[in-house]
């Protein structure tokens, strides 16, 4: 079984706004950030991916905002896969404040996978290792956080 960790993210000073707190749109990048980092985990480098002429759009995306994250921050943004079809997957994301513990905000991502053409491609017939992957961690991930 693959254990994947947390990606770990230093808040920038440039991802503030006037109110000294991070813009809303970048907790949307590090989920982001997140979810191609815990593919990588899984052994499934994103570039290899669209290399092979696979594509992962975003379908949807929500963020819930709870606390107000600063320039200086350490977050941790915790990463699970609660669906996967085969040519659709959801993720939802857990971005908590590394000194406080607090819950900053929750996110869900939804994508589609097709190729080039936009058709959609079957992870299974195509990659049948990274489609057994994602059924397990689908399995594991959907009881966590």
């Amino acid at each position: 079984m693959i254990i994947t960790k947390p990606y770990i993210f230093k808040v920038r000073y440039y991802e503030t706004d006037k109110m000294g707190i991070v813009h809303h749109s970048n907790y949307i990048r590090w989920m982001e950030e997140a979810r191609l980092d815990y593919l990588e985990q899984l052994g499934q480098r994103f570039d290899k991916l669209e290399a092979d002429g696979v594509i992962s759009p975003v379908v949807s995306v929500s963020c819930n905002y709870k606390i107000s994250c600063i320039f200086g921050d350490t977050v941790e943004i915790k990463v699970k896969l609660i669906e996967y079809t085969g040519i659709r997957y959801v993720f939802e994301y857990e971005i908590v404040r590394a000194g406080s513990g607090e819950t900053a905000a929750t996110g869900r991502s939804e994508h589609c996978v097709i190729n080039k053409d936009g058709r959609p491609v079957s992870i299974k017939r195509r990659f049948p290792a990274f489609d057994s992957l994602l059924s397990e961690c689908v399995n594991r991930d959907k009881d966590c956080f």
